[in-house]
């Protein structure tokens, strides 16, 4: 805990300072991270176009061992079509398990006393600074 004698103005202004240290480190980071990560795919690819030039799920090297496989994701352009195909089939478990929370406070606010079974909440007090104008 800090002293709690040390005026408001000041604990504003380290609180800014950090908060700007912490974005330009952040910044920094995601632009050597970005980096990385272009460089890393080309290798990916690079390792893929061989690998299939080879006809080959596998190769073993003395660094290690890089392996060829198939990724499928699936997403939707027609959530509310998807939605009532979930909802028609009864598939909840082609869901992920997450509340909307934007939706769910809504709810809350519009329906006083109604809580769904099993919702857990959690409420805390937090601190924003804003610069001044």
């Amino acid at each position: 805990m800090l002293d709690p004698t040390v005026p408001m103005n000041r604990l504003v202004k380290v609180y800014r300072k950090i908060r700007e240290a912490t974005q330009e480190l952040t910044r920094k980071y995601e632009d050597e991270l970005k980096v990385l990560i272009e460089q890393r795919n080309q290798i990916a690819n690079e390792m893929k176009d061989q690998m299939l030039l080879m006809g080959t799920k596998s190769v073993r090297t003395d660094e290690g061992t890089a392996v060829l496989s198939m990724k499928t994701r699936y997403d939707t352009n027609d959530w509310d079509a998807f939605k009532q195909f979930v909802l028609t089939t009864q598939m909840l478990d082609l869901l992920e398990r997450r509340i909307a929370q934007t939706n769910m406070a809504r709810f809350l606010d519009d329906n006083p006393g109604v809580v769904p079974p099993g919702l857990n909440s959690n409420s805390e007090y937090v601190v924003s600074v804003r610069k001044p104008n």
